[in-house]
């Protein structure tokens, strides 16, 4: 099967023959994780590797989307009382952040846990982008003392984790069900554009799809390799991973058979990645249920599940809304109201090597039991 994309690439060449090569040295079809990867972090060339802008609230400012930390600095704030608490059960004192973005999260965190007189003894943040390293050393200048970098983990580690976004960006594999036969989906070439291709698969979703339609998912081998890889380095410690998804019932429900990957392109939301490769941001919802089950073969305790609002709500906001100004209690809301960012953005906990406890982002509607 073939849908060929028919806006020309506005992609570099340099990234379109890159890819192109790719394709052709697999023998002219190319796994979509493999695309996805390329498209997002080909060094200096994929979407977060590139100098776009990315992360802001207009998109007069050349940026695609924004994330909880942009919307309102009472995010992070909350967020570090979680923190605190993780850091005292693990008997730990470095906080790791993945994907820490603009920095404005790791900022928004250093300042309040400075402000509680609870600063780790470091900061560490994991990120491949070496233009968002730049970016994200300039916004922490003040904490330089505290802030390192790496973009490999170390073989053994300690601390709590801390993930805003990042499962999301983790490249999937695209699954589709046609006439009851399942292929897995690839891109070739047509001509000088990308197209998909669909080639019959052993590969299946994790629960059975009832019906007898056209079926379109995801699975996360990258992403559930990345939560055991995790729990082969982390000794003890804990990890609170904030993103936007579902438990496997409602992930792979009947009726989304549109699968949930999209692309977001200043501020608009479409749902063909083979265009503008390079350009804008490439993403599927997580499967909660999935990074759980991983967790747990890999050592950890679940420790929580819950909507971000919960969680939110769990860790202070309403407390830090009535001290803030209108303008800032109006933003801050958008960080749990249902129809917003509360119910689609979901948090996990997870730790290992200590005495599991109920955090106090989970204390009301824990939803563990519905992964």
């Amino acid at each position: 099967m073939r849908v060929v994309t028919t806006e020309p690439l506005s992609l570099t060449s340099t990234l379109q023959s890159r890819i192109a090569k790719e394709i052709a040295a697999a023998g002219g079809w190319l796994p979509f994780d493999r695309f996805m990867e390329l498209a997002l972090y080909a060094p200096g060339l994929g979407y977060y590797a590139n100098e776009s802008a990315k992360f802001g609230s207009l998109p007069q400012s050349g940026s695609d989307f924004v994330t909880a930390p942009e919307i309102s600095p009472l995010f992070g704030q909350v967020v570090a009382a979680q923190l605190v608490e993780a850091m005292d059960r693990t008997g730990t004192d470095e906080i790791w952040e993945f994907g820490a973005g603009t920095g404005a999260l790791a900022l928004q965190l250093l300042d309040e846990l400075a402000a509680l007189g609870r600063l780790p003894r470091r900061y560490t943040i994991v990120d491949l982008s070496g233009t968002l390293r730049a970016r994200q050393k300039l916004k922490l200048a003040k904490h330089e003392s505290l802030v390192r970098w790496v973009d490999v983990l170390p073989e053994s580690m300690e601390g709590v984790i801390i993930g805003n976004e990042v499962l999301d960006a983790m490249p999937v594999q695209l699954l589709q069900r046609t006439q009851g036969l399942w292929h897995e989906r690839g891109v070739v070439m047509n001509g000088e554009v990308f197209a998909w291709e669909d080639r019959p698969s052993e590969l299946r979703p994790p629960v059975d799809i009832d019906g007898p339609h056209d079926y379109l998912t995801e699975i996360h081998r990258q992403g559930e390799a990345f939560i055991h890889t995790l729990g082969e380095r982390l000794t003890r410690g804990a990890a609170f991973f904030i993103d936007y998804g579902f438990g496997e019932n409602e992930y792979y429900h009947v009726q989304r058979h549109m699968g949930t990957l999209v692309c977001h392109y200043q501020h608009q939301v479409d749902s063909d990645p083979l265009v503008q490769v390079g350009l804008k941001d490439i993403t599927a919802h997580v499967n909660f249920t999935g990074t759980a089950v991983t967790a747990q073969d890999a050592g950890f305790d679940v420790l929580g599940y819950t909507n971000q609002a919960h969680f939110l709500i769990n860790c202070g906001l309403p407390a830090k809304m009535d001290a803030a100004g209108l303008k800032e209690r109006v933003m801050a809301a958008k960080l749990i109201m249902e129809h917003e960012m509360g119910e689609l953005f979901k948090v996990v906990a997870l730790s290992k090597g200590v005495e599991p406890w109920g955090p106090l982002g989970f204390v009301q509607g824990d939803r563990t039991h519905r992964l």
